[in-house]
């Protein structure tokens, strides 16, 4: 009862903490639909839309004359009858104009008045069940608070405007980066506290099911949630969250110091063309991330000092022409981070001063037709990086001054046709670095002022005499005959 009653209490504060959350991370954004009022006063309006009038009449006057060929005007001709009831009529005519501008702006007036009451009427509807929805979201039961998820996502889908459904998304993700008490195991005298767990644990993973499913909608679809943004900013990644075939267009999805630790976050042929997508200082400990088929033509996708301890981050078959994608000091101790058969035509992908420590990371079979791919100040101490079987027909490849000191990389069955390989001042002190079976056809290959035990493979690959494309260090060059 005692363990009840408190677990009651804490849940009082729970709306009061994730509007604390949401304001300690929220990146204000400006309403897109901006509906407040503003309108003259009626004796402007009206004075500015009969000068109108009366200029845009008698423009058209003038270029009747104009055109009709009409000079001079004869003033001696006498005001008949006929004349003066056109006149009159002209006039009438006029009066009739000036009523029905009269009319129009006052109905212009009446419309925008009617618009902005409902707009009013739906937001105030809007904040009631918006009150409503996050009160359950505090509540000690896991059915409410499912309930007041669900709401949410409603609300949002129904939101009068962007700065709104934006706010609805905003909670949602706050809830998700709220502390939670960790599962205390299976033992029978645990049993109700993992229950418990289980049950909350719901709630979590059907908000990350319900974000995905809202931002692979298309964006013109009134319920897509794509180019807003998503702040997952420490969240704990247990479950499933489906960004397959989504395109990022715009706004951020954060998911910096994330913990991926079970589950799968799929990217899968997903489109990044502007938005950017932050994966800083995560931590990849056991889930799956898939950007398989994904396309990267402009924006930024940032693993840039993120730890992969386990699980498996997959890019195969990607296509990188734009943007950036940064494992830059990265540290792989575990897992496999795959990019077998993806195809670099331009941007960037860097992973400067990466540690690459245990773990696989894969570009069989890649393409590197441009762009540039860079491991510069990287350090190679175990694990494998496998580049057997790719093509280097373009762009830049460089390992200036890393250092290998362990592990494998593996270029045998590379081809060099074309591009730049450098290896400048790289240093080779231990493992294994093969380039046998490679050919060098092409292109610029560059080990200028490398030094260390000369890589396995390289100077049968390269032949002798020693092709001008390729640059070895003075210490490997082969005895003069």
């Amino acid at each position: 009862m005692i363990r009840t009653t408190r677990q009651a209490g804490r849940n009082r504060w729970l709306p009061g903490r994730i509007f604390t959350v949401m304001t300690a991370n929220r990146r204000l954004r400006p309403a897109a639909d901006d509906r407040e009022l503003r309108m003259w006063k009626v004796g402007r309006a009206l004075t500015s839309a009969f000068v109108a009038a009366v200029l845009v009449a008698g423009g058209i006057f003038y270029g009747l004359v104009v055109l009709l060929g009409f000079r001079d005007i004869d003033d001696t001709a006498k005001l008949d009858a006929k004349t003066l009831f056109d006149l009159v009529k002209l006039s009438f005519g006029v009066v009739a104009g000036a009523g029905a501008l009269v009319a129009l702006v006052v109905a212009y007036r009446r419309q925008r008045v009617d618009e902005a009451g409902a707009h009013r009427e739906a937001t105030r509807l809007h904040t009631e069940r918006f009150s409503q929805a996050v009160d359950k979201l505090g509540s000690d039961s896991p059915a409410v608070r499912l309930g007041g998820v669900h709401a949410l996502a409603g609300l949002a889908d129904d939101a009068p405007d962007d700065s709104l459904r934006q706010t609805c998304i905003d909670v949602l993700c706050a809830y998700l980066q709220l502390p939670f008490t960790p599962d205390p195991g299976d033992d029978p005298a645990h049993q109700e506290e993992h229950h418990r767990y289980l049950a909350f644990r719901k709630v979590r993973h059907t908000i990350l099911r319900i974000i995905g499913d809202h931002y692979r909608r298309p964006q013109a679809a009134r319920r897509s949630w794509q180019g807003y943004d998503l702040d997952l900013t420490g969240v704990t990644i247990d479950g499933g969250m489906n960004f397959s075939g989504a395109v990022f267009l715009g706004g951020t999805v954060n998911f910096s110091g994330a913990m991926f630790s079970d589950g799968a976050v799929d990217f899968t042929g997903a489109t990044f063309t502007g938005s950017t997508v932050n994966f800083h200082d995560a931590k990849f400990c056991g889930s799956t991330v898939r950007f398989g088929g994904a396309m990267f033509s402009n924006g930024e996708v940032c693993f840039t000092g993120a730890l992969f301890s386990g699980g498996t981050v997959r890019f195969g078959i990607a296509s990188f022409s734009g943007g950036t994608v940064s494992f830059e000091r990265a540290v792989f101790s575990g897992g496999a981070v795959d990019f077998g058969s993806s195809v670099f035509s331009d941007g960037t992908v860097d992973f400067s001063g990466a540690t690459f420590a245990g773990g696989t990371v894969y570009f069989h079979v890649a393409t590197f037709s441009g762009g540039t791919v860079t491991f510069g100040r990287a350090q190679f101490s175990g694990g494998a990086v496998d580049f057997s079987g790719a093509v280097f027909s373009g762009g830049a490849l460089t390992f200036r001054r890393a250092v290998f000191s362990g592990g494998a990389v593996d270029f045998g069955g590379a081809a060099f046709s074309d591009g730049e390989v450098c290896f400048t001042a790289a240093l080779f002190s231990g493992g294994t670095v093969d380039f046998g079976s490679s050919a060098f056809s092409g292109g610029t290959v560059v080990f200028r002022e490398a030094w260390g035990s000369v890589p396995r493979g390289l100077l049968a690959a390269v032949g002798s005499p020693v092709p001008a494309t390729v640059a070895l260090a003075s210490a490997w060059l082969p005895p003069s005959p």
